[in-house]
């Protein structure tokens, strides 16, 4: 069996057993028969229990055995696949990937949005990162002429919006926007923007403390020095939009506090950073700030500038 192979049968055996909520062997089995790759022949138990132990291994996925009721097998753990893990991208990225391998006669009917890789910027930085090793990083900023270059300690990398980010911690006057953790000062940087990596033999030794799905909690985004804090934030939504909000919530401290026959009003706990401004920016007349009304005042200011281009535009 080669590796591509493994991969599509743990994707299966996921989504077959999600799928039915419970199941026995023997109905997994009639199942896979029925696949082109199965060649009509069964699982044995060994296969299915090394995959089973794979599968917890790769994805954090528990698949047990109910005893009591007829022997059933079911995924004990299936919040985890709702949860934003390296897991679960993975499993969601192979098993779009398997579903399209399965319809490649539809290639031109199945349109994708294209996730740069950063080249292998990304590779060379979780190399650093597994190692703990320091990097020289040359880095070119927008609104720079010229590029610098920094010794960084990589501790996480994040992907947002198509876009990869490295979490670095570095000397606080290399960046505007740092941010202070047990006296180390983080910057995050996009790989885009990286014009080249080196690796150091200098080691550097990851904070015990150091949690990276807490550090980005209250934050929209990426965005981590801009010295806000976090607040109670409530965005009314008008027409589809709430909709879309309840689908895909903006923050994992959204709340629906109030619904009427035009608008519902959703509450928030988190950091009004440039990137939360610029989002909300983005959807005009949908999304409006109701509280604090600072800054319900400053995204107002923001759509009058946007108008009043328009108005002194010639054209």
């Amino acid at each position: 069996m080669t590796i591509p192979g493994l991969f599509k049968e743990y994707i299966w055996l996921i989504e077959t057993i999600n799928r039915y909520g419970k199941i026995t062997f023997a109905e997994l089995n009639e199942l896979w028969k029925r696949k082109e790759e199965s060649t009509g022949v069964e699982f044995s138990r060994t296969t299915f229990n090394r995959h089973r132990d794979a599968i917890l291994d790769m994805f954090g996925l528990i698949i047990e055995c109910d005893r009591r009721d007829g022997y059933r097998y079911y995924i004990y753990n299936k919040e985890v696949l709702g949860e934003d893990s390296v897991q679960n991208w993975l499993f969601s990225t192979l098993s779009v990937s398997n579903m399209l391998d399965e319809n490649v006669a539809l290639h031109n009917r199945i349109l994708l949005e294209s996730i740069p890789s950063g080249d292998n910027k990304l590779q060379m930085i979780i190399k650093a990162m597994r190692e703990n090793r320091r990097m020289m990083m040359t880095y070119h900023r927008y609104d720079a002429d010229t590029a610098s270059s920094y010794s960084v300690a990589p501790y996480c990398v994040k992907l947002f919006r198509r876009r990869w980010y490295v979490l670095v911690t570095l000397n606080s006057s290399h960046h505007r926007h740092s941010k202070k953790l047990n006296g180390e000062s983080f910057a995050i940087y996009s790989l885009d923007r990286i014009a080249s990596i080196e690796l150091l033999d200098t080691k550097f030794k990851v904070d015990s403390e150091f949690d990276a799905t807490a550090f980005f909690n209250d934050c929209f985004g990426v965005v981590v020095g801009d010295g806000s804090k976090p607040i109670r934030i409530v965005l009314r939504a008008f027409g589809m939009e709430p909709h879309y909000m309840r689908d895909l919530p903006l923050h994992n401290s959204q709340k629906e506090i109030k619904t009427s026959a035009d608008h519902t009003d959703f509450e928030f706990y988190m950091r009004p950073t440039s990137d939360f401004k610029g989002y909300v920016m983005s959807k005009g007349e949908w999304l409006q700030i109701v509280s604090p009304s600072w800054l319900a005042k400053e995204i107002q200011q923001w759509h009058q500038a946007a108008i009043d281009r328009y108005k002194n535009d010639p054209k």
